[in-house]
């Protein structure tokens, strides 16, 4: 199996099983608070109608009139802040849930806004990125240059920990503002502005929804909005440089696959006809194959189409053949070299250790050539062809 092959369904497996693992761990961690959270809530709610003795139809609308009023969505939400907000949100893919359309035409025109917009803002956030790569790659090796090191250029690794250092302040940065301006403590503003970063988007802390800020404050909502699109490129150029690894990773042993096929096809000969190996036997049918080696070695062989050869085929394995043909490209040469090996004899076979041949003989294009007597040239070219079984 090719290692393409085995790093992909690995992958897959350790997705599957990070995934199985995270579910586990929330499970644990989560699931008894949200038991006794519950029980809680229910207590209060049955002490409230029977202290106040309404039906439980009125208290569920009391219960719908308070979850219409969450605390995130406070304040006009549609004005042209907040709907720049919201369209940031929607380009990023963060999508905080805190604002949604009610109309129809404010759902469709979502769908239709985030088909154009998701690509140009994964393209721009790219670019921004390579820039941002680029200009680290340049620094650090401006930096390496003035303390005269001997290895200037910036490798992978020292991108991913200039990118990482870059996105662990602006998140350090980021929380202390946010829990400046929204109240927070600063352990939930750093998980705030990882989950925003990350384009996770939970929706259970949004910023620029107290005291109406998104009206109020422009200040903040302009800060708010350089912080995403900021982050976002710089979370965006790390990510692409662990991409960028696997994918190279990936590259590498593609092109190395390639060059091992390319290798192995370079002894790889479309033969037709009959084939004479060297041993003496005679193979047939290998159109396009592989020949098989009696010793499993490199055989050296001579193909060629004979008329006659077919119909002869069983008498010539039995008779005298060629025990080795001598590796010849484009020679011309005298059937006397023939009566050297052998003399010709009447019927167009060559006696002693000679190959079994036919009166007439067919070339690679179909040209007949006659065998002519010993006094004249026969011009052939002799195609020699080898290969690794």
């Amino acid at each position: 199996m090719k290692k393409q092959n085995v790093r992909t369904i690995s992958l897959i497996v350790c997705t599957f099983t990070y995934l199985l693992v995270g579910a586990a761990v929330f499970d644990a961690l989560e699931s008894e608070t949200e038991k006794r959270r519950w029980e809680a809530l229910q207590a209060v709610e049955d002490r409230i109608i029977r202290k106040y003795n309404i039906s439980q139809e009125d208290f569920k609308v009391m219960e719908t009139v308070v979850l219409k009023s969450e605390p995130h969505k406070a304040g006009q939400q549609w004005k042209f802040t907040g709907a720049f907000y919201y369209a940031t949100t929607v380009l990023t893919t963060i999508g905080y849930g805190h604002s949604t359309p009610t109309t129809r035409g404010g759902k469709l025109f979502t769908m239709c806004y985030a088909i154009v917009g998701i690509p140009l803002g994964l393209v721009m956030f790219q670019s921004i990125g390579e820039r941002v790569n680029r200009l680290s790659s340049y620094v650090i090796k401006a930096v390496r240059s003035s303390i005269r090191c001997k290895r200037t250029v910036a490798s992978e690794v020292d991108l991913i920990c200039v990118v990482t250092t870059l996105s662990s302040l602006t998140i350090a940065g980021g929380a202390a503002a946010f829990s400046r301006f929204e109240g927070w403590s600063y352990f939930d503003s750093v998980y705030y502005c990882f989950i925003t970063l990350t384009t996770i988007g939970f929706g259970d802390m949004v910023a620029l929804q107290k005291d109406n800020a998104l009206n109020r404050k422009p200040e903040y909502v302009m800060f708010a909005l350089i912080f995403i699109l900021f982050g976002l490129a710089i979370v965006a150029a790390s990510l692409n440089l662990l991409v960028l690894r696997f994918v190279t990773m990936n590259t590498e042993d593609e092109k190395r696959d390639e060059a091992q096929a390319a290798q192995a096809l370079q002894g790889a000969v479309k033969l037709e006809g009959d084939v004479i190996t060297s041993n003496g036997s005679v193979l047939s049918g290998y159109v396009g194959q592989d020949l098989p080696s009696p010793n499993g070695s490199t055989s050296t062989i001579f193909s060629c189409r004979c008329i006659c050869l077919k119909r002869k085929k069983q008498e010539s394995q039995n008779k005298h053949l060629l025990p080795e043909v001598v590796p010849m490209q484009d020679l011309n040469y005298e059937s006397q070299s023939m009566h050297n090996m052998g003399a010709v004899n009447g019927t167009g076979h060559i006696s002693g250790s000679h190959m079994a041949i036919g009166p007439d003989v067919v070339d690679q294009l179909g040209n007949r050539l006659p065998l002519r007597p010993s006094n004249q040239l026969l011009k052939r070219n002799v195609s020699l062809l080898s290969f690794r079984i």
